[in-house]
């Protein structure tokens, strides 16, 4: 069996493997979608495939779409080489809390694409698309980090700067070739189109239309585009920015998972890293859940997603999801569960599930010390939400999912993730900071883990981390079994580039300072903390 075009059409060996294959036609589809494309996707990678085409390929097999999606690389060429050798499909193991899992070929990726200038047939083709007026949205999942000009010193990246100086002719970097294809839209006639974020990131929208608009002022500087093109970009009713929240849960393709799929008899899906780190595959494994809200401005239109399951709403209640999600349903509970796992030698989020003391700790932080100060959105509701991410998707044995993944970048998540829940309890007269226990006992648990020192006693290496130079000289001294006072650990606790808030200002240092000693007191001495806090 081979994920083509031609080896799909051995339907019966896939059918008694229990794959779902395309029902349509999909070369019709094909031919439709090249002719008159309605959405382009940039940022072709897993998550990509395990949901905005997943969802396409439902609504094509139920007849609700004829028209699927172009992809387009920009980052990695070998993603492209490997997506075209099979023909633009992708292989999707769904994989279920009940131990199933649900294996799919998806064949509503119509035609992927390089977003380089260097390669000019291919950026022709990019420039076809953007002049047809059938186009309706370009979304991006490229993360937050895609949409930088600028280094850590605020200065912008050599590659951004001489886009500005030379033009839109050729440009180098990513967001100067979507404004150059941009600029070919506007060309065309002006037509309409919704430039649409799907990336994990706080008002997501915005910050794509701040990497946009910049190329556009510095080109209208220069000569070289006309006013027009910025009040074009400007301008809602032309080129809108909505925002979104997006979640659900992909992991890099899964060993485990390949085997399945190669017990079934399909050949040459091996997974292989990128000459930029990425591992990538011809299939993709993902949970099952997912969310992702839109805010309905598509000023040409958009495909009927919403009988995909996307949910559409205004921008207001596109922000309350996402705050809902990520100061208190999902993201505080994931870290919890990152920095503790890491502390008692865990290397599964699912296996994590399974202690009953950090099962109660990201109760406690959810239930208890979140609920009271979220705000409902409405579409979504708040405990139902934590409901499921206990109760399926964290202990979901399927989903290969690492504590030290998720502690990445730590010190750049805990002031959403913990700090605005303490903001909110300061400004409410009902509540009382002293009642919080679980959060700071994470604050003190990850000033612990920046010792690198777990449980046991043994060392371990943290996750990457942009303030691991500045943070971890600051406790590099300290001893197992040292007790530290406030005035030790200032540096730390008093730095709202971590907390979001100072610490000492808002009176829960004593506090942190207090079960850090607890934890550090000797081995096991982590797991002691932890159950009596969650205990009480």
């Amino acid at each position: 069996m081979k994920l083509t075009n031609e080896g799909i059409k051995q339907k019966d060996a896939w059918l008694n493997a229990d794959y779902q294959l395309p029902s349509y036609d999909r070369e019709a589809m094909v031919e439709r979608t090249q002719a008159n494309p309605e959405w382009i996707h940039f940022g072709a990678g897993n998550l990509f495939k395990a949901f905005q085409a997943n969802v396409v390929e439902t609504l094509l097999n139920e007849g609700i779409m004829d028209k699927g999606i172009i992809a387009v690389e920009g980052f990695d060429t070998k993603i492209l080489q490997n997506s075209r050798e099979h023909d633009t499909l992708a292989l999707l193991a769904t994989l279920k809390s009940d131990g199933t899992a649900d294996k799919v070929v998806i064949g509503s990726i119509a035609e992927a694409d390089l977003l380089s200038c260097e390669h000019e047939e291919e950026f022709n083709r990019l420039k076809e698309i953007f002049r047809n007026p059938s186009l309706q949205m370009a979304s991006f999942t490229i993360t937050e980090k895609g949409y930088s000009l600028t280094n850590a010193n605020n200065e912008l990246l050599p590659a951004v700067q001489e886009d500005f100086n030379n033009g839109p002719a050729a440009p180098k970097s990513y967001m100067g070739k979507v404004v150059a294809l941009l600029l070919e839209r506007f060309h065309a006639s002006k037509y309409p189109i919704a430039m649409v974020s799907m990336d994990n990131c706080s008002h997501n929208g915005d910050i794509l239309k701040s990497a946009i608009l910049p190329y556009a002022k510095a080109w209208e500087e220069k000569g070289f585009v006309p006013s027009e093109f910025v009040q074009y970009l400007s301008d809602e009713n032309t080129v809108s920015f909505p925002w979104s929240m997006i979640d659900k849960i992909t992991p890099r393709p899964d060993d485990a998972i390949g085997e399945i799929f190669k017990k079934d008899g399909i050949e040459d899906i091996e997974p292989f890293q990128t000459d930029r780190g990425s591992f990538v595959a011809p299939f993709v494994n993902a949970e099952e859940t997912q969310y992702l809200v839109i805010e309905d401005k598509f000023p040409n239109g958009r495909p009927p997603l919403e009988k995909g399951g996307l949910i559409f709403t205004d921008r207001e209640t596109v922000n309350k999801v996402e705050t809902m999600k990520v100061t208190t349903c999902l993201n505080p509970l994931h870290t919890a569960l990152a920095i503790f796992g890491c502390l008692l030698g865990y290397d599964r989020i699912s296996e994590e599930m399974k202690d009953e003391d950090l099962v109660n700790l990201i109760k406690k932080i959810g239930y208890q010390e979140g609920l009271p100060v979220v705000t409902n959105p409405g579409i979504l509701d708040p405990k139902e939400f934590i409901d499921t991410v206990i109760e399926v998707r964290f202990p979901n044995p399927f989903m290969p999912d690492a504590p030290q993944r998720i502690a990445t970048d730590t010190s750049q998540k805990l002031s959403v993730r913990y700090g605005e829940t303490i903001k909110s309890y300061a400004k409410d007269e009902t509540l009382d900071l002293n009642d919080l226990e679980a959060i700071p006992l994470v604050f003190a648990g990850w000033i612990r883990y920046l010792m690198q020192i777990n449980d046991e006693g043994t060392a371990f290496e943290a996750s990457a981390d942009p303030l691991l130079d500045e943070l971890v000289p600051l406790v590099q001294n300290i001893q197992l079994g040292q007790k530290v006072n406030v005035e030790q650990l200032r540096p730390i606790l008093e730095n709202e580039k971590v907390f979001g808030i100072n610490l000492i200002e808002y009176g829960l240092a004593d506090k942190v300072v207090a079960l850090f000693n607890e934890m550090n007191e000797k081995p096991g001495a982590i797991r002691q903390t932890l159950h009596e806090v969650v205990s009480k």
